[in-house]
């Protein structure tokens, strides 16, 4: 399996999940992306730079066939690339992302992605406020993980990244690969915490509709980050998912 984490995170997100499928005899690996976690920035920060070391990633460590998981723009990045490499997917688990060309961005991604308010916002984030941030998407973070997360941002180049990659969005270029994960015809769970104020349960409707045979589980009362808020759960359906499916 191969799990690629969202914005602000990194690869410390899916610590409980890589621990229960290590523990049912399954490999899964979860890189940092560039400019996040323990990965150093690799400029420009772009999205096709990142769907670029996803695969790269994906051949240095010689992966033929993996299960994709996804998360919030790591979803964009993921989805991108599986769209470019279908032969490569095996499943996918889709979680709290989006991948339609009318996203509707929140107000901090709107900001970054605009030019001078974003300069002025990555800049003067403390990481006091970097952790009121977080706590606004889950009830469970702890220091440690503000700690994992606050990596981003402790030099200029990582937080000039971060502004890269949410200005080379172009959702439009979304809109030709709307029927290309239904096309690749593998297993998909779609699995959701429907509190999530950023990306509603719509979202995951949508991803359901579109992908025939899909199946949605909800988490009730989670929110965004729902590998921290509901690990265990996250878990256990993603490994009752794999062997459903016979992946």
């Amino acid at each position: 399996m191969l799990c690629l984490h969202g914005w602000p995170q990194s690869s410390y997100m899916y610590r409980h999940l890589l621990s229960a499928l290590g523990s049912a005899d399954r490999r899964a690996l979860a890189p940092d992306l560039p400019g996040f976690g323990d990965s150093p920035p690799d400029p420009h920060g772009t999205y096709e730079r990142h769907v670029a070391a996803v695969e790269r990633f994906r051949n240095e460590l010689e992966l033929s066939r993996v299960t994709l998981v996804v998360h919030d723009t790591g979803g964009l990045i993921g989805l991108r690339w599986a769209c470019d490499h279908p032969r490569a997917v095996a499943g996918l688990v889709i979680t709290n992302t989006g991948f339609f060309p009318d996203h509707g961005w929140i107000e901090i991604a709107e900001t970054m992605r605009t030019p001078g308010q974003g300069e002025a916002l990555v800049d003067s984030l403390s990481r006091e406020a970097f952790a009121t941030l977080l706590a606004e998407a889950s009830t469970e973070l702890d220091e440690r993980a503000v700690d994992e997360y606050w990596k981003a941002f402790t030099t200029a180049e990582g937080r000039r990244g971060m502004l890269e990659l949410y200005r080379s969005f172009e959702l439009e270029e979304l809109r030709p690969l709307q029927t290309k994960l239904a096309e690749m015809g593998v297993p998909t769970l779609i699995l959701w915490g429907e509190a999530d104020e950023y990306l509603p349960q719509d979202y995951a409707m949508r991803f359901a509709d579109q992908i025939p045979g899909s199946k949605l589980v909800s988490l009730e009362g989670v929110r965004h980050f729902l590998f921290e808020d509901e690990p265990e759960r996250c878990a256990r359906e993603i490994t009752s998912f794999l062997s459903d499916a016979g992946i």
